[in-house]
């Protein structure tokens, strides 16, 4: 059956095996669709997702997050707004951008990177997404946040939890109550270690939220706990899966994959056109305030939309040959790509853009250059062919290669 013929339903196996196929006839025929089984309206050009995330008229709240996230992070900076937000974003932000990540944390990063590359840098193989991806933004977090890295089984669990929980569209009970149980879990653990920065603050980022303050307001233990249960999901999850998909796509793109191998300084534009073409989050929910005009129709005051990220950024309204992968395209900046100005729309936009987008990028630009350092002759396994799995987030579940060990 081809996409055109298929119900548009986002909780498809067709659409969970492959969505552009589906994202190009919604924007093309449905732009606006009404989905029962989530309960929400569905968004996919670009124009209409930019609006929401942008919300310059008040039109859409992030109301959403009070059932899609308070039940598994507690009441988390994504929910507020006004100048609670803007507080809240002013005591976390100075860590993600700066002369702190460049000086406190660059560090942390490049050598969270390379002990796990001297693992498997003398084997001639390994599997970039098991040996390298998954553990690499936890054990960095880790490390920032001054957590025992010996307890990353435990926090690649709860981060997969949650993610489970966010991404479960179909109301599974048992995923439901991994979630919930994750929030319990996550408290107990880190509350106590809240508790004891407080009385013995160190050089790490808990230590420095524990003592931040603006405009008088500081942070309550609670405020901590979601905030670094946030940090661990969202930076956990979504960084393992960009820096599988830009290699994925630059393994499957060798004359590209030279071009970074001889000119690091592409490393940006790969990432940022990386963001575009394979996001590591295809959707994100907002809810209505008024009712708004959209393409395909009107939605209504108080409904829950869902913004198709995967299918926004394939926009051919808004760019050239959307659907092949290009570190050269014009119409892709890379220098706004890691701020709130970007032209992509993979870490949203506006009040909520997202405040990893710096460490994601020092993440993935230390993460390829060590790669390619380690391994000239990087490729994919004879034979092996990258696959996407996900629907809420998307990436390679696997991704083996070879290469020549480089004597140091």
């Amino acid at each position: 059956m081809s996409a055109a013929a298929q119900p548009l339903d986002i909780l498809s196996p067709a659409f969970a095996a492959d969505p552009y196929p589906m994202y190009a006839v919604m924007r093309e025929k449905e732009p606006l669709i009404w989905h029962e089984a989530t309960q929400s309206y569905i968004l996919s050009r670009y124009d209409d997702v930019e609006r929401v995330f942008k919300d310059k008229q008040s039109e859409f709240t992030t109301d959403n997050y009070n059932w899609q996230l308070e039940p598994v992070h507690g009441r988390t900076i994504l929910q507020m707004s006004g100048r609670e937000h803007a507080v809240r974003r002013a005591l976390v932000a100075p860590a993600f951008r700066g002369s702190d990540l460049q000086e406190k944390f660059l560090p942390v990063i490049e050598r969270n990177s390379r002990d796990l590359i001297d693992a498997f840098r003398d084997s001639g193989s390994a599997d970039i997404v098991s040996d390298y991806a998954t553990r690499f933004p936890v054990n960095v977090i880790a490390d920032m946040l001054g957590l025992d890295k010996a307890d990353h089984a435990r926090f690649h669990g709860w981060y997969t939890a949650v993610i489970a929980f966010l991404g479960n569209l179909s109301g599974d009970p048992e995923v439901t109550a991994a979630g919930e149980r994750t929030r319990v879990e996550f408290a107990e653990y880190m509350i106590p270690i809240i508790q004891e920065r407080r009385e013995k603050p160190g050089d790490d980022l808990l230590s420095a939220l524990c003592a931040a303050e603006v405009d008088g307001v500081r942070m309550s233990d609670e405020d901590i706990k979601a905030f670094c249960s946030l940090l661990l999901a969202a930076g956990g999850e979504t960084t393992d899966k960009a820096i599988a998909s830009i290699l994925a796509n630059l393994l499957t793109h060798p004359e590209q994959l030279a071009a970074v191998r001889e000119d690091r300084s592409l490393i940006p534009a790969a990432f940022a056109e990386t963001l575009r073409y394979t996001p590591p989050v295809h959707m994100i929910m907002r809810q209505s305030a008024v009712d708004v005009e959209v393409s395909g129709g009107t939605i209504p005051a108080g409904a829950t939309v869902t913004c198709l990220i995967g299918a926004a950024n394939r926009d051919e309204r808004r760019y050239r040959e959307p659907d092949r992968f290009d570190i050269f395209r014009d119409d892709l900046s890379t220098t706004s790509a890691f701020s709130a100005a970007a032209d992509h729309l993979a870490f949203a936009l506006g009040r909520h853009f997202c405040v990893g987008a710096l460490l994601a990028k020092a993440e993935v630009e230390t993460g390829v250059n060590q790669l390619l350092d380690a391994m000239p002759d990087l490729r994919l396994a004879d034979g092996f062919d990258p696959v996407e799995q996900g629907v809420f987030t998307r990436g390679p579940q696997s991704l083996p290669v070879r290469f020549t060990p480089v004597t140091i």
